[in-house]
């Protein structure tokens, strides 16, 4: 499809699959789309946020989100939760607070420098004229350092406390950001969300997107995308969340792209994801940030006591991995789409990026899931399979 052809697809109108179940490309008025995040509401209607502007970290890009409600054929117009216009507001996390509460997590930095940012949290609340639409309240950073970044879904404690995923992209004086020294840690909140404190995962240099899973007796497997574009890896908690075994790798590929997991009600650990990585492609590009970089004259970032990052190894297939054994090993899977995956930039209206990318993944009570993801930087794609979906799985 062509930027033009998937503009005119983007009208939220859901239809058959030729895989089994729906899809449909969610309406926005932006050029640049991506990072999507799902949540259902209260009453059954299913949340997708991203953000969108006209290219990843330009201050024009803000959060947005659109709703399904139960049993619409259509998703609802797009509405717009963050509006700064001196910084790009990235990766929407939304969560349900124990007390009902609904709250909003995303990132904001100046242009491409991930290691000046702060995260921020914001109040959502229906639309009390329009089930469909979300309103922000008053938000409020976090007293959490710079550099801070979210994209994986936060947790509740069994003492109360709230568990956010965070990777830390570390400044390097005088140097731009480009992952080289970046490692994963855990915020923890005690007081609902006012104060935070960070602790970091053991061992876990280019280990990020940190994404926890309860795997059944105390234990949380947490999953990370890999800035050495090599495999995704795991680690575990014993004790509920509060220390955490240092990141090894799993069976499956990773293309320093983001991943999702979740456990399913069946007790199967399901991971969306592009099984892709460095050895599987030669295409590299200089950093996720390289169309922004003119005016800074800074050095790259130096690699010395971190890793090399690689980017540009393509986003494509995306690819639900099913594992029996809590996420040690993947060894099936159900291919939802295949392209060309081409992401040496990040352009979305000259044809260049084919990307597929950045999935989120849910499960909804009948069985079904419920998919989302970056198609091509210009639309967020979203996918339904019916319930006994799995039956499809195949040897990975």
């Amino acid at each position: 499809m062509t930027p033009d052809d998937i503009a005119a697809a983007m009208t939220g109108a859901l239809h058959p699959r030729a895989a089994g179940g729906l899809e449909g490309f969610l309406p926005s008025p932006k050029i640049q789309n991506h990072a999507a995040f799902l949540n259902f509401l209260d009453d059954g209607a299913l949340l997708c946020t991203w953000f969108g502007g006209t290219l990843e970290g330009k201050s024009d890009i803000s959060i947005h989100g659109s709703i399904l409600m139960p049993g619409a054929a259509q998703w609802s117009p797009a509405f717009q939760l963050s509006d700064d216009p001196h910084h790009s507001e990235q990766n929407p996390v939304v969560f349900r607070a124990p007390d009902g509460g609904l709250w909003l997590f995303h990132t904001s930095q100046p242009s491409g420098n991930q290691d000046e940012c702060r995260l921020r949290m914001v109040p959502l609340r229906r639309d009390p004229a329009d089930p469909a639409r979300l309103l922000p309240g008053e938000g409020r950073f976090l007293d959490l350092p710079l550099g801070s970044f979210v994209r994986a879904p936060l947790m509740v404690r069994d003492d109360g406390a709230w568990l956010l995923p965070i990777f830390r992209c570390i400044r390097r004086p005088g140097q731009r950001w480009n992952g080289s020294h970046d490692h994963a840690a855990v915020g923890i909140s005690a007081d609902s969300g006012q104060t935070w404190r960070l602790e970091d995962v053991p061992d876990s240099l280019g280990s990020v997107h940190m994404c926890p899973v309860p795997v059944g007796d105390g234990r949380i497997a947490a999953f990370y995308r890999r800035r050495q574009a090599d495999f995704v890896h795991r680690s575990e908690s014993v004790d509920g969340g509060r220390s955490w075994s240092a990141p090894a790798p799993t069976d499956v590929p990773n293309n320093n792209s983001s991943i999702s997991a979740i456990r399913l009600a069946g007790g199967a650990v399901a991971m969306i994801c592009n099984p892709a990585s460095a050895a599987t492609s030669d295409d590299r590009r200089a950093s996720l940030y390289d169309e922004l970089e003119e005016g800074d004259d800074r050095p790259d970032a130096d690699s010395a006591g971190g890793c090399v990052p690689i980017w540009g190894v393509p986003r494509a297939p995306v690819v639900v991995a099913l594992s029996s054994d809590g996420g040690h090993s993947f060894p099936r899977g159900v291919l939802i789409e295949d392209g060309p995956g081409t992401c040496l930039s990040n352009n979305s209206i000259d044809g260049r990026n084919k990307e597929m990318s950045y999935p989120a993944l849910l499960e909804g009570p009948d069985g079904s899931l419920h998919i989302a993801y970056t198609y091509h930087r210009r639309a967020i794609k979203y996918v339904r399979l019916p319930p006994g979906w799995d039956s499809a799985a195949k040897p990975e």
